[in-house]
């Protein structure tokens, strides 16, 4: 699959097509870290308009990849959710999805993108240092404990 057959779709975080993305993560985050509360953290309003954002990606009727972002403050996002099915990965929809997401939190007026990732994501990490983040750690003496923060002025890099 390429980029090309895949449909971005802004939903509500209740809509049918964000299930597999939410049990994909629910998977992850317990499979990597054991008993994980994660995707219990925020309510689901955070993640809906105006101030925020949950987009899935769709190919052949089937949710591949997807992403979301909150208010963190003012001027910036907080990007969260940002999954990709195991069979669809190393194909470029990470990349795509936090593209579109950094594009609709620029026309919400955001200017800054914030995001942590788990010390056992270093896939993650390495999707987030190809898109231009900046990460805010010793990247070569990498925490194997705590979150990994990242942030991007979007006004900058695009």
């Amino acid at each position: 699959m390429s980029e090309l057959t895949a449909q971005v779709r802004l939903v509500p975080m209740s809509d049918p097509a964000a299930a597999p993305l939410l049990a994909g993560l629910h998977l992850e985050y317990t499979s990597r870290y054991g008993r994980n509360d994660e995707l219990a953290r925020y309510p689901e309003a955070e993640f809906a308009l105006p101030y925020g954002a949950f987009l899935v990606v769709v190919s052949g009727g089937e949710t591949v990849a997807g992403g979301a972002f909150r208010r963190y403050d003012a001027a910036t996002a907080e990007l969260k959710r940002v999954w990709t099915h195991p069979r669809h990965r190393r194909e470029g929809l990470g990349r795509l999805v936090v593209r579109e997401l950094e594009r609709e939190a620029l026309r919400r007026g955001y200017r800054r993108i914030y995001l942590t990732t788990g010390p056992r994501q270093p896939e993650a990490v390495h999707l987030y240092l190809a898109s231009g983040y900046d990460p805010q750690f010793d990247v070569a003496a990498r925490p194997a404990q705590g979150p990994l923060a990242f942030v991007k002025d979007l006004r900058l890099r695009m």
